[in-house]
């Protein structure tokens, strides 16, 4: 019998720990924030720009694996992997060997204008992983959003189309164009208009509404140069792809000479238990995006284009960081962690996972609808009412921190489950408990 069936919620904190090399987890010693994290907090306040989300006040000092300590010395559990960007870990011995034997050697040359063995593995890794044959070409960059802006660019060229659509709680980036095809909370848009014209937006799931909507009364098919689409919405709350929706949107984008751009920026890289969430739906698209995970915290994202679409001349696209050296080295070394271990390990993490976010919410009214696949799932929260509610999520969340468990949310009222692909069985029930003892508080 699991710890998650014989503990009681209320003494988990208390009660339930996991030993690691900075000590148990979690341990909070301290008021938080305790004085050193609140003094850093207050010199921050004073330059910082007020767009950055801080959800609670974790000021970090080091990590490893899934554990976090903050400058006070409390250490939490990590359910959230910055984001779902440290695949392996925090600090993974390898990952960390690769880049300090890159930064010994050369740190940076321009990818855009010379040549370098670590770019060179890096893209023939990313070859053989990504579905869809051989002969596809790859453009190296700093972020996600820069991998969006790079693939609409490539899909008006390669179409020499204009218009590109993509989905309601679809979030793309921040930068004009993938904002322009973002549509995840309205206030990402606030008074930045006129963003880049020419995108449109139907429901996530619904591809009739493409045909029957805008096809009828915004736009000749004609002139669609691509959708884009993630086949697990990230921001937008974790709503997984309905059946058959991905195989009927290809169909669709084959039926018009449409590019399909599958967004993999928050799914990809092993967290579903697959390279790609799109592999669970049995669909290849046109272009593949990726970025968060690659390189375990190295930034670093890429765009890749099967054989033929990547047509466009030299300097049409490059950069001058993306694909720094160090952060393909870094992006090797995580992508070979991944295939030999942990692609696997987020399968088998993943069922357990869900199995107990299920369990949590049966038990407890205000959780509801547990979803996923593999290390990236999440649920709702809704009030006494029965109504989503953001604040309670809130409440959740920073109940979760003061239990020493740090976790994100998404959406308007959902709670996201990312933690590194490396987690262990006792994390997970360790996190489960935590995260079940933070609801019991604040029901």
């Amino acid at each position: 019998m699991s710890l998650l069936e014989t503990m009681d919620p209320k003494s988990a904190a208390a009660k339930i720990v996991v030993q690691s090399p900075f000590g148990a987890v979690p341990s909070i010693t301290t008021e938080l924030p305790g004085p050193k994290s609140r003094d850093l907090i207050d010199r921050d306040e004073r330059y910082s720009s007020p767009s950055y989300t801080r959800d609670y006040p974790l000021a970090a000092k080091r990590a490893l694996g899934c554990v976090v300590e903050d400058l006070d010395g409390n250490r939490f559990l990590d359910f959230a992997a910055g984001i779902a960007v440290c695949a392996t870990g925090h600090c993974h011995p390898k990952v960390v060997e690769a880049i300090e034997k890159q930064a010994r050697s050369l740190i940076h040359i321009c990818g855009s204008d010379f040549y370098y063995p670590s770019m060179v593995e890096l893209f023939e890794k990313l070859d053989a992983i990504t579905p869809g044959g051989s002969g596809k070409k790859i453009l190296l960059t700093n972020s996600g959003a820069e991998a969006v802006e790079a693939a609409f660019k490539l899909a008006r060229h390669h179409t020499n189309r204009k218009y590109a659509i993509s989905f309601h709680g679809a979030f793309h980036g921040r930068t004009m164009g993938a904002l322009a095809l973002t549509s995840s909370k309205a206030r990402q848009k606030e008074k930045f208009s006129p963003l880049v014209p020419m995108t449109a937006h139907v429901p996530f799931g619904d591809v009739k509404a493409i045909e029957s909507t805008l096809f009828r009364y915004q736009m000749s098919p004609g002139e669609v140069a691509a959708i884009f689409v993630e086949p697990i919405q990230g921001e937008g709350g974790y709503v997984v792809a309905p059946q058959g929706f991905m195989t009927d949107l290809r169909g669709l984008c084959d039926k018009y000479g449409i590019l399909m751009i599958c967004d993999e920026i928050q799914s990809g890289t092993g967290r579903t238990g697959k390279w790609f969430a799109y592999e669970h739906f049995g669909v290849v698209p046109d272009i593949t995006l990726m970025s968060k995970g690659i390189a375990s915290g190295m930034p670093l994202g890429a765009v890749i284009a099967r054989e033929g679409i990547m047509d466009w001349p030299p300097g049409a696209q490059g950069s001058t960081f993306g694909g720094n050296p160090v952060c393909c080295a870094a992006a090797v070394a995580t992508l070979e962690l991944v295939e030999k271990q942990y692609m696997a390990n987020a399968t088998a993490m993943g069922g357990l996972l869900m199995s107990g976010l299920k369990r949590i919410a049966q038990q407890h009214k205000c959780i509801a609808n547990p979803r996923g696949i593999g290390l990236m799932c999440g649920v709702d929260v809704f009030n006494d009412a029965g109504e989503a509610s953001p604040k309670l999520r809130e409440r959740i969340i920073q109940a979760c921190f003061e239990q020493g468990l740090i976790m994100l949310g998404c959406g308007e009222t959902a709670i996201r489950f990312c933690p590194a692909l490396c987690i262990t069985a006792e994390e997970i029930e360790v996190g489960l408990k935590l995260f079940e003892a933070a609801v019991t508080s604040v029901e």
